[in-house]
């Protein structure tokens, strides 16, 4: 069943927007909300705020029973610009293949499908249909070449002029910009990953059809014949006729066609996209803070689009960037920024959904891949904690609601979300065992056990993935075999009396809560103080002392996981020889 409208937060101000200028434009048609995507390469989590944006304000417009489609953009005819780096199997040998279109260079080795652009595609297309978005997608391969597009193109050639003078308005500006020395704002700097993943974007390629030697402006670019590639020059065209000429900078094949029955080429990027916008009456569309130049393709679309095509362009906020905490380590593996598929192999899809659905757009944010994966896994938890006390903001409801549920119904969840940093270090002590992890998981709470390892996935199984591939190998938990002889020979007198005290509880106090109320409790005791108490600053400095001390024992480190989840983990026989008794 629909569910009704949240609490007012970013997504319902915006969702009030997009309905009435709809009603304005088009009155009882659906709503069209869009987004653009270009399987360039692997896509990033930075575009994938491309996606959310427009899904999260569609997705609340079904809520409210309005008719609403979001429509991605598939630019898998934009040309290929380079190879990108870390793409298993490809080399430099792939540079024989720049400037054809996505679909016409080969797919990585090994892939199942049949060209560059629908390897890409089909992998963010997985990602999506994880997360819960609905969508219509819509390939401008097959659009071009099946003529869908033939009476636009037909008119741009036509209105070429005035399309070359609007334009000209823009490289005017931008070459007084350059003799000023001015430069564009942005809202924050980007990193590299960040420029990474802009680079990924469907408005990456900036061409407005000039530069073609001093000649004549056409705002249509062929596709060679003999070599597929980009490289060509419309040296001649008659309106009356569609007679077309071209010739190729690459091979130098030339010929003349008639535009009225040629589908192998394509309208440049800064005419194509207001074309676009008007053929399907898009309401809504976001676009990168890169669009904040005056002569970036979505201002000057705005102008084409009004101009020349006879409609208007969607309303839309620009969008921050999405940084990586963590990416150093897969960077240096993948030589790019992750992808929405390494997110989801290591939280779960409401998780990813609610880093995007609690920023407004133009605020950036960080998807962690570090260690920070567990703090933003406890404010999840913890706001959940808020809904069930009915102490949540309605803000934080409505970020909640969006991320794991969707008009059409919830998202899959873990019927036991045991935190996330429990989980991670359990399976990072027993390596992953089911039957060990099964055991550990079960003496947590021994009044309401785990009594199977569903009950806890698919949080159990993300945390599992990011310890195998995103914690480095030394900073593992490795337990020790045999005790460590020569420390428990050199221990203090009190050092001594701390081990009795905690091995003398253990069994009593044998689950996360009761280790916990001990581990801290030892160093209050051996002080005369109150297990109850509340901590000085002294006693901390003791507790951390002692703390050192038993991990020492038990893992050769000074730190490591917390250290009641670590003593269930090692099972109680084992800490008992670790430590000595």
């Amino acid at each position: 069943m629909p569910q009704t409208a949240v609490e007012t937060d970013w997504v319902s101000r915006i969702a009030d927007d997009v309905i009435a200028e709809a009603e304005r434009r088009a009155p009882g048609k659906p709503v069209v909300c869009a987004s653009g995507l270009s399987p360039s390469g692997p896509i990033h989590l930075g575009n994938l705020r491309e996606v959310m944006v427009p899904h999260l304000v569609a997705d609340e417009i079904k809520r409210r029973g309005v008719a609403c489609e979001h429509i991605i953009s598939w630019d898998d005819y934009d040309r290929f610009r380079k190879v990108p780096a870390g793409v298993e199997g490809v080399d430099a040998s792939w540079d024989e293949h720049i400037g054809k279109p996505l679909t016409s260079v080969p797919a990585p080795p090994g892939s199942p499908h049949g060209s560059w652009g629908e390897h890409f595609k089909a992998a963010m297309a997985d990602s999506l249909a994880e997360l819960g978005v609905e969508y219509r997608g819509i390939s401008q391969t097959e659009m071009y070449t099946s003529g869908a597009y033939r009476e636009q193109i037909l008119f741009a050639m036509r209105e070429r002029e005035r399309i070359d003078a609007v334009l000209d308005r823009y490289r005017t500006l931008d070459k007084a910009a350059s003799a000023s020395g001015g430069k564009k704002q942005k809202q924050s700097e980007p990193d590299a990953a960040e420029i990474e993943a802009e680079e990924g974007s469907g408005a990456a390629a900036e061409d407005d059809g000039s530069g073609a030697g001093g000649g004549a402006y056409y705002p249509y670019k062929p596709y060679c014949t003999a070599c597929e590639r980009d490289t060509t020059t419309v040296t001649a065209y008659d309106d009356a006729t569609t007679e077309l000429t071209y010739t190729c900078g690459s091979c130098g094949h030339s010929e003349t066609v008639l535009l009225r029955e040629f589908d192998h080429g394509k309208l440049v990027w800064k005419v194509d996209w207001p074309m676009r916008w008007a053929y399907e009456g898009v309401i809504f569309e976001p676009s990168g803070v890169d669009h904040q130049s005056p002569g970036s393709s979505f201002v000057v679309g705005g102008q084409l689009v009004k101009e020349i095509f006879g409609a208007e362009q969607p309303i839309g906020p620009m969008y921050a960037f999405v940084g990586i905490s963590g990416m150093a380590k897969m960077s240096s593996s993948k030589g790019g920024v992750p992808t929405p598929a390494d997110a989801l192999g290591i939280m779960e899809a409401p998780l990813l959904r609610w880093l995007y659905a609690r920023r407004r757009p133009n605020q950036s944010f960080k998807v962690a891949f570090d260690q920070e994966i567990q703090r933003t896994y406890d404010e999840w938890d913890a706001l959940e904690r808020k809904i069930a006390a009915g102490t949540a903001q309605p803000a934080d409801l409505a970020a909640h609601l969006r991320a794991s549920s969707t008009a059409a119904g919830p998202l899959p969840s873990t019927p036991r979300p045991l935190p996330y940093r429990t989980l991670a270090s359990v399976v990072d002590v027993t390596a992953g065992n089911d039957q060990q992890t099964l055991r550990i998981l079960s003496e947590l709470d021994p009044e309401r056990p785990v009594r199977s390892l569903d009950e806890v996935r698919p949080r159990l199984d993300r945390a599992q993935r990011w310890i195998t591939t995103q914690v480095p190998a030394e900073q593992r938990t490795r337990v020790r075999d045999e005790p460590d002889t020569v420390l428990l020979e050199s221990l203090e007198d009190e050092q001594r009396e701390s081990l009795r005290l905690l091995l003398d509880g253990l069994e009593d106090h044998w689950s996360l809560e009761g280790l916990t109320q001990l581990v801290y409790g030892v160093p209050k005791v051996q002080a005369g103080i109150d297990p109850d108490a509340k901590p000085t600053p002294e006693l901390k400095v003791a507790q951390r002392s002692f703390f050192a001390l038993v991990y020492k024992l038990l893992v050769g480190s000074e730190t490591g996981p917390r250290l009641p989840t670590l003593l269930l983990a090692v099972g109680s026989d084992r800490v008992r020889k670790l430590l000595g008794a």
